[in-house]
């Protein structure tokens, strides 16, 4: 069965409530545990909380606080200038909540309000709510937290699938939480961003057999989660290898101590990928647009099925997919019956190909 029929079927049943789709055997999932165990107790731990990242961002920009250094929140923002700002929140788990940093300059999403602050020249509000640990299954209680904290977020980013996986909730399970949060955010009227759940066959702990099932069952989820959130009129970025070469090549560089979360420098090169997409979904970034040192002029866009763009994007670091009429307001080939209209939308894949990056002294984005 293919990559893209698999994610079909997961989102399928996500939607009319299936409990998932048996992929391995009894001997295959008794071998996956017995393996799982070996890894978790080769894997270090880092027994500090995420640093608190929430807060207003854009300290470079005019009447903004002179004493607050790039990439840090403001504490006074009284009287600020620099235009009404935009709403940014973030939900998910240890990735979208930092988890391994020690300053709230080098998290995903301080990071993310800070290029966004630059771009869209206007101070950035950040409310995280993640939650180190969490599922998709806790989503909800975020997506209430946030309605409290943040009633009308501008653009919500998502990092949420890893534990999902680890923790062998149904795939479908899984999707249709996270299609609720997207469902309920889109109706805020909210952009939504999703990073999808990353491969955790990069994770060095985890040997073979269990790196290749966790490989598969990793990418099938992200597939899915792509197809679900398409159609609610989100966008995805997949994260991959959290994202690709440079984490296979510098694992000792892109991850932290307890050789599973990100460092702060891996941490960036995921907030680089998602920063296009981000900025793209508030109209801030023209597809045609090349900021100095964000993208080089290969980026590739192609339309297709979003079923194959989720599995093309699953296979793909630092892919987005986003629903092609409502990226573009172009036409789309049409489907050959009513029935393939609703199984196939059609999407766009955009392969952004990025540059490396790392964390200023202050913990801003800067390429290299």
């Amino acid at each position: 069965m293919s990559r893209a029929r698999v994610a079909r079927r997961i989102a399928a049943a996500a939607a009319y409530g299936g409990g998932g789709i048996g992929l391995l055997g009894g001997a295959a999932v008794g071998l996956l545990l017995t393996e799982a165990r070996w890894a978790r107790s080769t894997i270090g731990t880092c027994n500090e909380d995420p640093p608190v990242a929430d807060g207003r961002y854009g300290a470079f920009l005019a009447g903004a606080d002179p004493g607050a250094a790039d990439g840090e929140p403001m504490t006074d923002t009284a009287g600020d200038p620099g235009g009404v700002p935009l709403r940014m929140a973030f939900l998910g788990d240890s990735t979208a909540a930092g988890f391994g940093v020690h300053r709230a300059g080098e998290t995903p999403s301080a990071l993310l309000a800070s290029g966004l602050a630059a771009v869209a020249e206007r101070p950035v509000e950040l409310a995280n709510v993640a939650l180190s640990g969490a599922t998709s299954e806790d989503l909800p209680r975020q997506t209430a937290l946030l309605a409290d904290r943040m009633p009308s977020p501008d653009v919500c980013v998502i990092m949420i699938g890893a534990n999902d996986v680890t923790e062998r909730m149904p795939p479908a399970v899984s999707v249709r939480h996270l299609a609720a949060a997207v469902s309920t955010l889109r109706a805020t009227g909210a952009q939504v961003v999703v990073g999808t759940c990353p491969d955790l066959g990069t994770i060095e702990p985890v040997r073979q057999p269990l790196r290749w099932i966790a490989r598969r069952l990793s990418r099938q989820l992200a597939a899915a989660q792509t197809i679900a959130v398409v159609g609610l009129g989100g966008r995805t970025v997949s994260l991959g290898q959290l994202l690709g070469p440079e984490f296979a090549a510098r694992p000792r560089e892109m991850f932290g101590p307890d050789s599973y979360h990100p460092s702060a420098a891996g941490y960036a090169t995921a907030a680089m990928a998602v920063l296009p997409t981000l900025c793209a979904s508030l109209g801030l970034w023209p597809d045609d647009a090349r900021p100095a040192g964000a993208l080089d002029a290969a980026d590739t866009v192609t339309t297709m099925t979003v079923e194959r763009a989720a599995a093309a994007a699953a296979a793909e670091s630092g892919t987005e997919v986003v629903a092609a009429v409502h990226a573009t307001g172009d036409a789309v080939p049409p489907a050959t019956t009513p029935d393939s209209a609703r199984r196939a939308p059609w999407a766009l894949l955009r392969v952004r190909r990025g540059r490396g990056v790392a964390t200023s002294p202050e913990g801003s984005l800067t390429a290299g």
